[in-house]
């Protein structure tokens, strides 16, 4: 596989998983273009070392990194914004619920987002999770624990909007 059809067929997938962590549309596509960009530079050894699968997780670890990294150097000195990138008007239940699932995940310390973005939306394992955060299946048991209690908290009443069909 070359790498102009990698990052094609996977920038969307990787644009949706920077989008959940950190929740800004343009710090999303920034940290995709990163991630694109630090694999193109080491493409032939990636290429030679690695099937489909794996370079697809390799694509999230950097990703993954990338958003950690620029999280902590953004600690001091960062500005939330409560407003949400335009999006085209599909209107139902169903984007009610991504703005809320998004705004609450928002709320979030970095890693208890990452976290549950791996475990919930990309369905990775504990273990899966431990590797790619380097920390032990525990520490990502805890984590989730906390995450999903403080989600609950967060939602509220809001609840109910994930337990429609």
């Amino acid at each position: 596989m070359e790498f102009e059809e990698f990052a094609s067929t996977r920038a969307g997938r990787l644009f949706q998983i920077a989008y959940l962590m950190c929740g800004d549309w343009h710090q999303a596509q920034d940290l995709v273009q990163t991630t694109l960009a630090k694999m193109f530079t080491v493409w032939g050894r990636l290429r030679r070392g690695r099937d489909e699968p794996g370079l697809d997780a390799y694509a999230r670890k950097v990703l993954l990194r990338m958003y950690l990294s620029q999280r902590r150097l953004r600690r001091s000195g960062e500005i939330v914004s409560a407003e949400l990138p335009e999006r085209t008007a599909t209107g139902g239940a169903g984007s009610d619920l991504r703005l809320t699932l998004v705004a609450a995940l928002s709320q979030l310390p970095p890693r208890n987002r990452a976290v549950v973005v791996l475990r919930y939306l990309e369905d990775h394992s504990v273990e899966a999770v431990a590797e790619l955060l380097e920390v032990s299946p525990s520490a990502v048991k805890s984590l989730t624990t906390r995450s999903l209690a403080k989600l609950r908290d967060i939602l509220g009443d809001d609840r109910e909007l994930l337990l429609r069909p």
